[in-house]
């Protein structure tokens, strides 16, 4: 997009050409703009946000909320602040049924804080059973890694299979981290029921969906 500077100098430019009276004082001044134009940085396009219909099959349809600034108030409850707001939106995903999920994206200043906030929410999404139990002594809770999916830089799935003893209610939730460029983005899928009943595999098919679909 040209901006106002530009475009005047872009004039400037052209009239002196047209009779011929280029002085250095001009040049110097056209030179100077071009190179304050050319170091300028490019600003990013928003990433794009998963659809509902991109979601693991469910029994009834899935909706999705608007996608809205910051990091969701409840939702990641396994990665609590490790996100800053600054830079950060979600959408949350919910069905008829009692299945729910969302899509948080960052974008990072750099890619090495990218790379520092992916590994900050791999280590939070490994160790989150550990801490509810810690948390919750009448709860069992069970993280696992589930392995790499290559699409861009990388994503890491992981689950929690949590269990309240005191009312013997059953959680499966699954997670995502991956990466491109220096944006960030987590997915989470959730439901009632065990390990065994979660999509993993149409999970993994999300997760590569919403890392390629960031600027595609």
């Amino acid at each position: 997009m040209a901006t106002l500077r530009t475009v005047l100098t872009t004039a400037s430019a052209t009239a002196a050409l047209a009779v011929g009276a280029t002085t250095p004082l001009t040049a110097t001044a056209t030179a100077a703009s071009a190179t304050t134009t050319a170091s300028a940085p490019v600003e990013m396009p928003q990433p794009a946000f998963l659809s509902a219909a991109q979601m693991p099959p469910s029994l009834t349809p899935w909706t999705a909320e608007p996608v809205a600034d910051g990091v969701p108030e409840f939702e990641m409850f396994c990665s609590p602040d490790v996100l800053p707001s600054e830079g950060t939106r979600h959408r949350t995903f919910r069905t008829e049924l009692d299945t729910g999920g969302v899509q948080v994206t960052t974008v990072a200043k750099s890619r090495v804080q990218a790379v520092e906030l992916v590994s900050a929410l791999r280590r939070a999404l490994a160790g989150c059973g550990e801490r509810i139990e810690r948390e919750y002594p009448d709860t069992d809770a069970d993280s696992r890694y589930h392995g790499k999916v290559a699409v861009e830089e990388g994503a890491y799935v992981y689950s929690l299979d949590s269990e309240d003893r005191e009312v013997g209610a059953t959680d499966i939730h699954l997670f995502s981290v991956g990466r491109d460029g220096r944006t960030v983005t987590y997915v989470q899928w959730g439901q009632m029921g065990d390990l065994k009943d979660a999509p993993l595999k149409d999970f993994k098919t999300t997760v590569r969906t919403a890392v390629n679909k960031l600027y595609r």
